[in-house]
This record gives C-alpha cells, structure tokens and sequence, in this order.
C-alpha cells in the first residue's frame, strides 16, 4: 500500500479513474457485493465516502468540485485536526486500496467500479462470507468463460465465411487475446460448420425418371351395331309361323 497523500482542507477536484479491466468486472460502489464483501476490508467509512463520490460523478460524469466539510459532515466524520482527521484518514484509505488516486495536489481521480476481492482480501472474510464469496467466484467464472466462448465462435465464424483458412481464423483470434486452448477449438468447431454449411447448400441430384408408360389401347367389340343393322349384336329371336304357310 502507498503511503498517505496530503489532501486539501476545503475543496477537491473529483474525476473518474478509467480503468478498462475493472470498469468492466468490477461492483459498482453501491451493489450488494461491495456491502457484503469490500464492508469488512475497507471499512463503513470508506465504502460510504465511494458511494457519496459516486452519486457526485453520476449527477456530473465530467467532474466537480467536493466540499470537504459537506462530505466530512454528511457520513458522520470530522474535518478538524488536519492530515489526521478522521476524514482525512478515510480520503488515504481509499487511495491505499486504490479506488481512488491523486492526479495532483488537487485532483482526486475515483474508481466508478471496485474490483472484485483478491484471493488474500477473500481469506480474510468471516468463513461464511468466504465460502459464499468463492461459490459467486466460480459462477461469475464459469459465466465469463462460456460469453468468451460465444463471443469467439462468432467472430471466428465471421472469419471463416469471409474467406479466411483455418490456421489465419486461429491466429486472428490469438491476436485478439483469446485463450490459446479456446483459439485451437474455436478455429476447428468455425471450419468444420463452414463445411457442413456448404454441404447443406449444395442440392442433391434428383433420381432418374422412369420411362413413361403406354396408354392402355381401349378394347375392340365383336361388332358394332349401325343404323341398317339395328339388330346387330342382339341375341336372335325365334318369329311365330304366319298363318297358311307351308
């Protein structure tokens, strides 16, 4: 830990510490994981003063100037007495654990995420509060693994079906800062549903048609009757004998 800065007595400038890894995993100073775990570390007054410094930088994200009395006053801490106020030592507090830093004599530079717990700060903790803290360690872990995971296959599909081979789709994604192993997975599940796409669009070749048949020739009668002959084809009948025939 560094040691402690001089502050001055009425104002301090208040701006916002970018910090790229941490703005992205770390709490918000106001979240139940600051309240559970960073409480015992840090102290009451400390995490208090981060949630005042970022209400502040909420309302002005580009900075303002804090009234030292004001703040003091309003999480209960007193000013007077110089470096060694209370206030004062909570300002080196959170600049010891670094969340936040000097940027001048007058500028105070403040975390908008804490960073979660390490390993040594999480041994301290109750046991119970230590054992929960691992159990959402390994979840937000097992969390982040699978959405880098995501996030790699579908820019390694993208690659892939833009032309590139599948040794420049896992060097691309190493440039990226992927992890080796998931690289060299990646790279083998993008190239191999690249083939299988191409597959699928390939059409299949329709079967041969068989010839088509002959129409059945319509059958023929024996004889067809005709007008002259309207007795053609009709069984014959035996006529009486005429009277005085002989």
């Amino acid at each position: 830990m560094t040691s402690q800065p001089t502050f001055p007595t009425d104002h301090l400038r208040i701006e916002t510490w970018t910090d790229p890894v941490v703005d992205r995993l770390g709490h918000d100073p106001r979240s139940t994981y600051v309240e559970t775990y960073w409480l015992g570390i840090l102290g009451p007054s400390a995490c208090w003063l981060l949630r005042r410094l970022a209400d502040g930088l909420d309302r002005e994200p580009g900075g303002y100037n804090l009234d030292m009395a004001d703040t003091a006053a309003s999480i209960g801490l007193r000013l007077n007495g110089g470096r060694h106020a209370p206030f004062m030592r909570t300002l080196g507090r959170i600049c010891q654990f670094r969340m936040a830093r000097l940027a001048d004599t007058s500028t105070l530079e403040v975390r908008r995420n804490l960073p979660p717990l390490t390993l040594a700060q999480a041994d301290r903790l109750p046991a119970q509060l230590r054992d929960a803290h691992r159990h959402e360690a390994d979840t937000t872990r097992a969390d982040h693994r699978a959405d880098q995971a995501r996030r790699a296959r579908h820019l390694a599909l993208t690659l892939v079906q833009l032309g590139e081979d599948r040794s420049a789709t896992e060097r691309q994604l190493r440039e990226w800062r992927f992890n080796a192993t998931l690289c060299n997975e990646v790279a083998d599940w993008a190239w191999e549903a690249r083939r299988k796409l191409a597959r699928a669009k390939t059409p299949a070749a329709a079967p041969a048609a068989a010839p088509a048949a002959a129409p059945a020739a319509a059958p023929i009668p024996a004889s067809t009757p005709t007008p002259d002959n309207l007795s053609a084809g009709e069984p014959s009948r035996s006529r009486p004998a005429l009277d005085g025939a002989a």
